[in-house]
């Protein structure tokens, strides 16, 4: 796959940070031509699994890394979002909507992020972190673009 633009982002596991990576990586989208919603529906994405980093994946340990890599190619941007920290035992139960293993939580993150993303998976090995690979679609417009000049 050949990719026009790449960026990652490295920061520490703390709440304030969720904010950073859902709009840096909305700013990185926006080269592409995606709509206001699409852009809307990315930032919660994003959202979702750092917020899921930092509060299981890290339980809320603020020392911590976040990794989020985003590519663009001319018509799909993927994202990575990854941690090194506990792990998911079991991916497909993780997967289940209402499934949390935090009490004050609704269990709706991997929900969100399947929903507003076109291809979503989840990586993880327990004690060694988990990776959420997602990519959403403009539908080609960048490529029709680029093909006019």
């Amino acid at each position: 796959m050949h990719f026009i633009n790449q960026m990652r982002l490295e920061f520490l596991s703390i709440p304030a940070n969720v904010a950073f990576a859902r709009v840096a990586v909305a700013a990185f989208a926006s080269q592409l031509d995606f709509t206001l919603e699409d852009l809307e529906e990315i930032k919660t994405a994003v959202s979702e699994a750092v917020s899921n980093s930092i509060i299981h994946g890290y339980e809320h340990e603020p020392d911590r890394l976040v990794t989020v890599y985003a590519a663009l190619t001319l018509d799909t941007l993927e994202i990575r979002v990854e941690d090194d920290g506990k792990g998911i035992i079991d991916i497909d139960r993780a997967l289940q909507p209402a499934f949390s293993t935090d009490a004050e939580r609704l269990g709706l993150g991997f929900v969100f992020m399947q929903s507003f993303m076109e291809n979503f998976r989840v990586e993880s090995t327990p004690g060694r972190g988990t990776t959420v690979i997602m990519s959403k679609s403009t539908g080609g417009s960048m490529a029709r673009a680029n093909e006019a000049t």
